[in-house]
């Protein structure tokens, strides 16, 4: 199972996510390239990318920061935030990026999520955020009333091949992970899932790895490496 570790985004800088200090990772600073330096010295093999200024503006904003970063690792890097064209969507796969991940899009325009799908579904991950079951929307501060599950089922029967999960009551590492709606959603779509939200332990990872006969493929971890509470050499170690 892949660890993927995440950077957040805002106005050039990484940020600190949940309200984690960078002062529990005295060698952490805010400078998106160097911190996505010491991540792969560490061992990271990918990272997610979050354009938070993106996710609020509709638009990328931090392809500068995303530019240096993979400049600095020349490792593959997962992109979401703003991304809700074709047109964007190419754009920032020319920059370098390796896959691309929409949500919101998909889940407030069938259209433009036959488009995305149509043309480059093995570029493309599908974000489902799952708020109290339902579908997360506009930076996960609202919801729809389709199930989290029938959603992604319905991207997938439009071409979605990936999807990362996360449930956003347990953003950060709230609630450990919600293991049986990360089963149910993997034995249902059939396609890779990648999970995000409450990691805080690697007991929490090896319950993840536990469920690689369902599709589960790799984790998203953020706040845990950043705070210190997750060694990332040894996350890595424990599930490969």
């Amino acid at each position: 199972m892949e660890i993927i570790p995440g950077i957040d985004l805002v106005r050039g800088e990484c940020v600190c996510p949940s309200h984690s200090s960078f002062a529990a990772r005295p060698d952490f600073s805010h400078d998106p390239a160097r911190v996505a330096k010491l991540l792969a010295d560490e061992g990271a093999r990918r990272l997610y990318l979050a354009d938070l200024d993106g996710a609020r503006m509709g638009k990328p904003a931090n392809l500068d920061a995303v530019r240096r970063i993979i400049d600095s690792t020349q490792i593959p890097v997962d992109l979401g935030g703003g991304i809700r064209s074709l047109e964007t969507a190419q754009k920032v796969l020319d920059l370098g990026v390796d896959r691309i991940v929409v949500g919101t899009t998909a889940a407030l325009d069938t259209d433009l999520a036959k488009d995305i799908f149509g043309n480059i579904a093995d570029k493309t991950i599908l974000s489902v955020g799952s708020l109290y079951g339902y579908v997360a929307v506009r930076d996960w501060q609202a919801r729809t009333d389709e199930r989290a599950e029938d959603f992604a089922g319905r991207m997938v029967d439009l071409g979605a091949k990936r999807i990362v999960y996360t449930d956003v009551g347990r953003k950060g590492m709230h609630g450990g992970v919600n293991a049986s709606a990360i089963r149910r959603i993997a034995k249902a779509l059939g396609v890779p899932v990648i999970v995000s939200g409450g990691i805080s332990s690697l007991d929490d990872l090896k319950e993840i790895k536990a469920m690689e006969q369902y599709g589960v493929e790799g984790a998203v971890v953020v706040t845990a490496i950043y705070s210190g509470t997750i060694n990332l050499r040894e996350a890595i170690e424990c599930c490969s």
